[in-house]
């Protein structure tokens, strides 16, 4: 792929990122659950690999919390989802794997495991917010309500992008 068109697709997803976050998320309990950036990391990391889909999450979360309408936890959130999904797309590449779009359901290993506890453990402290450390379990429960949403329906775009033609061979 050119980088041309993957700066092209990186600027789609990264648009779509911000303007989606508004509208695509559910109340759960005290919280809201805002699936948006799972989804667009699914989809970036199948299309893209995992650089330029940690680099969409940078891009998005900035963008996100210079609004206000995000949080610095933008980070170690979206850039581990993006990764994962990324590398076991670029995994499944090399085995020469049907079915790629199925890394997109890895995101919440990414996001949940990995994000949330260097939030909590790394994050939390530096931020000042010392209570959290003990709230690892609580933290990846919360987060799962928005990675695992998100992730599903970035799979549900990929393989209606599949259906259409549009793939990361076609892309390519």
């Amino acid at each position: 792929m050119t980088a041309t068109k993957k700066v092209a697709i990186a600027g789609l997803l990264s648009a779509l990122g911000v303007v989606l976050s508004p509208y695509l998320w559910f109340p759960f309990l005290a919280s809201k659950a805002y699936p948006a950036q799972h989804m667009i990391n699914a989809i970036a990391g199948v299309l893209l690999g995992p650089w330029w889909a940690s680099l969409i999450a940078i891009i998005v979360g900035t963008i996100r919390v210079s609004l206000g309408v995000g949080t610095i936890y933008a980070y170690p959130g979206g850039i581990p989802g993006a990764i994962v999904v990324g590398s076991v797309a670029w995994l499944l590449k090399r085995l020469n794997w049907e079915n790629i779009e199925i890394a997109a359901l890895f995101e919440p290993l990414g996001t949940v495991l990995i994000g949330g506890t260097i939030s909590v453990y790394v994050f939390a402290p530096m931020l000042g917010h010392k209570e959290m450390m003990w709230a690892l379990i609580p933290i990846w429960g919360s987060w799962a309500i928005s990675s695992v949403p998100g992730c599903i329906i970035g799979y549900f775009v990929l393989l209606g992008l599949r259906k259409v033609g549009i793939t990361w061979k076609t892309l390519s």
